[in-house]
C-alpha cells in the first residue's frame, strides 16, 4: 500500500509498498482511508522543529474511511461502517478518560506523530490503511447525510476551533478577536459565530486567509505596529472581549493578552513550543485577565458536533482549498508549507 514517511526535515516520502496493517489486539481496527488532511501540528516535524522525531514515520491524524477488519473486543464498529478517527488516541478506561480528559490518558498518542504525545507510536493516516487502536473509543461512524470530508474535521480542526471557542466562554453579544486564521482559527471564528458573538475580528497577515474569513462573516484585520489601537477603536476603547490564538507562537500570544480587554479570556489553541515564554505578568494582573489553554478533544465533543454538521449548522469543508492524491504528497507539504493552501485533503 502507498504511505507517506517523514525522514528528514523537508523529507517526506510517498512509499508505495509498505505493508497492509492488520489486527494486533482485541480492541484493534483496520480502516481503509478515504480522505485524510495535512494539519499545522504536522508541519512542526516536516520543519524540523521536533527533536529526535523517529525517521520512517507514516504521518497524519486527520482521516476518515471505511472499517475493513475489527478485533475480537470491537463493539462500536463493523466492517462496512464509514467512520471518522479521533486524533487524539484514549482508552476510554483510565480515571481522565472516565473525567472526559481524553488528551491526559494514561496510553494517550497521537496518529502519525511519533512519541510526542505518549510512548507509543501509532502509524497516521495518509496512507492507504490504517490500524486503529482502542477503536470503539477512537472511531465514530459517519451518519447518512454527513460527507467523508465533512466529517474529516470532526477529527481535530473542526473539534479543536470549538473547544477553543467554548473554553474562552464566547457568549451572545461578545465581541471576539482570533489571532490566526489558518483552519484552527478558522474553525474557532465559525464557532464564535455559531455561539452568537456579535463580532468576529479575523487577525492574519495573509491576505488570503483575511479574505476567507471575511467571506464568512468576519471583520478581517491586518496585523501591525498599530493592531492593538485599530482593536480598540474598533470595540470602543475596550478590547475583545474573548481572543482566541490559534497560532502557536509566542508572539502571537502576547498580541492576544494584549489586545483582551480587561477582565477578558484569552484562549490558545494554537500548538505551542516554547517552553518559556516571556509572560507579561504586570499587564495580566493589571486587567485581571484569565488564560487557558485548549487542544480538543474529538472523543468527548464528536457527536456534538456531527450533530451540527448534520443539522446544516456549521460546515467546516469551506476551509478546503486544495485537493491532491495521496501520491503527489510531497508536493502537497510542500504546498501547505508554503502558505498558498489552506487546507490540503489527501485522496488516497
Amino acid at each position: 500500500m502507498k504511505t507517506v514517511e517523514w525522514h528528514a526535515p523537508y523529507d517526506v516520502r510517498v512509499i508505495d509498498d509498505a505493508p497492509v496493517p492488520s489486527v494486533t489486539a482485541p480492541g484493534d481496527a483496520v480502516v481503509r482511508v478515504v480522505r485524510s488532511a495535512i494539519c499545522g501540528t504536522d508541519l512542526h516535524p516536516y520543519r524540523g522543529e521536533i527533536p529526535d522525531f523517529t525517521p520512517g514515520t507514516v504521518t497524519g491524524h486527520e482521516f476518515t474511511g471505511v472499517v475493513v477488519e475489527t478485533g475480537d473486543d470491537v463493539r462500536g464498529v463493523r466492517p462496512g461502517d464509514r467512520v471518522v478517527a479521533s486524533d487524539v488516541i484514549a482508552c476510554g478506561r483510565c480515571w481522565y478518560c472516565r473525567q472526559g480528559w481524553h488528551y491526559q490518558c494514561e496510553q494517550v498518542g497521537l496518529f502519525g506523530y511519533d512519541t510526542v504525545v505518549g510512548t507509543t507510536p501509532v502509524a497516521g493516516g495518509h496512507a492507504e490503511y490504517v490500524r486503529v487502536p482502542f477503536a470503539d473509543v477512537v472511531l465514530s461512524p459517519i451518519p447518512d447525510g454527513v460527507t467523508d470530508e465533512q466529517a474529516l474535521f470532526i477529527g481535530d480542526i473542526l473539534t479543536t476551533g470549538f473547544a477553543c471557542a467554548e473554553r474562552g466562554g464566547v457568549r451572545p453579544g461578545d465581541v471576539v478577536a482570533v489571532v490566526g486564521c489558518g483552519p484552527v482559527g478558522l474553525m474557532a471564528l465559525k464557532s464564535a459565530q455559531l455561539m452568537g458573538a456579535a463580532r468576529v475580528l479575523a487577525i492574519d497577515p495573509n491576505g488570503d486567509r483575511r479574505a476567507l474569513a471575511a467571506a464568512q462573516g468576519a471583520e478581517p484585520v491586518a496585523p501591525g505596529d498599530d493592531l492593538t489601537a485599530r482593536v480598540l477603536d474598533l470595540t470602543h476603547g475596550r478590547g475583545a472581549d474573548v481572543v482566541l490564538e490559534a497560532v502557536g507562537v509566542d508572539a502571537s500570544l502576547l498580541t492576544a493578552l494584549d489586545i483582551v480587554r480587561p477582565r477578558g479570556t484569552v484562549c490558545a489553541a494554537g500548538s505551542h513550543a516554547s517552553q518559556a515564554m516571556p509572560m507579561p505578568t504586570v499587564l495580566a494582573f493589571a486587567k485581571e485577565l484569565t488564560l487557558r489553554f485548549s487542544v480538543g478533544d474529538p472523543i468527548s465533543l464528536g457527536e456534538r458536533l456531527m450533530n451540527l454538521v448534520r443539522q446544516g449548522r456549521i460546515d467546516p469543508t469551506f476551509v478546503i482549498s486544495h485537493r491532491v492524491p495521496l501520491s503527489e504528497a510531497e508536493e502537497a507539504f510542500k504546498l501547505f508549507d508554503s502558505g498558498r493552501a489552506t487546507k490540503v485533503v489527501l485522496v488516497p
